[in-house]
């Protein structure tokens, strides 16, 4: 699983152009500890076909969802998607699959000592760029106001991640996976081929601020990537 995240850059221009989407005016950017039910930046397929980015509440609320109670299903496993609702729904239809931006994520080591605190690592891609976690999501209505909520796909991991975790999110390789991913003509099958582990090659590890341990910190900054 994928608990926490980063997108660190506030550089909108340059996401947008990675990305082929404009990047929403305020939110989302700079973030080094996103945590579930907080927002994240998505790249969709927008009605016209043209890619749109929002803010999306990572934690996926199905269209039935009368109200926000129960677990916020943040994560969601590559190898069942297929079969299981509200995901098979989703990753049917290209409007349901989604690009998930960040630059790093987080897992941590359990210290043989159980009292001692969980130590934090960040995980990273090609030294530091942005990418894309292939990601579903959806409309709802809970409580009776629209709601833009998006999962993150998860699948085994590769010998980089495999060191803390037995998952690991997944990561897109590149512009023309990503394109994949989007892409109108992609079956379900097929979609479920990109969801292979990343080269572990292009993967890079470090201990972060034990900060990171607590969410909804009022005052993350570029201190938590560094132990």
């Amino acid at each position: 699983m994928c608990g926490r995240y980063t997108l660190t850059s506030n550089d909108r221009q340059r996401l947008g152009e990675r990305f082929g989407a404009l990047m929403p005016e305020s939110g989302g950017l700079e973030r080094f500890n996103v945590a579930p039910t907080e927002d994240a930046v998505a790249v969709v397929n927008g009605k016209t076909g043209e890619r749109e980015a929002h803010l999306v509440r990572w934690g996926l609320v199905p269209g039935f969802a009368k109200d926000l109670r129960g677990p916020p299903m943040f994560n969601a496993r590559s190898e069942t998607v297929a079969t299981k609702a509200p995901f098979k729904a989703l990753l049917a239809k290209p409007r349901g699959r989604c690009l998930i931006l960040a630059d790093g994520f987080y897992e941590w080591l359990r210290p043989e000592d159980r009292k001692a605190p969980r130590v934090p690592f960040r995980f990273t891609v090609d030294e530091g760029e942005p990418f894309a976690f292939a990601g579903l999501w959806t409309w709802s209505k809970p409580g009776g106001e629209w709601l833009a909520s998006a999962t993150m796909l998860t699948t085994t991991p590769n010998a980089v991640v495999a060191r803390l975790h037995d998952r690991m999110p997944v990561i897109l390789p590149g512009p023309d996976a990503e394109d994949a991913w989007l892409s109108a003509d992609l079956a379900p099958e097929d979609a479920l081929q990109l969801c292979a582990p990343l080269d572990a090659g292009r993967m890079q590890a470090a201990p972060a601020h034990p900060r990171v341990n607590r969410s909804g910190l009022e005052d993350e900054g570029p201190d938590l990537l560094a132990a």
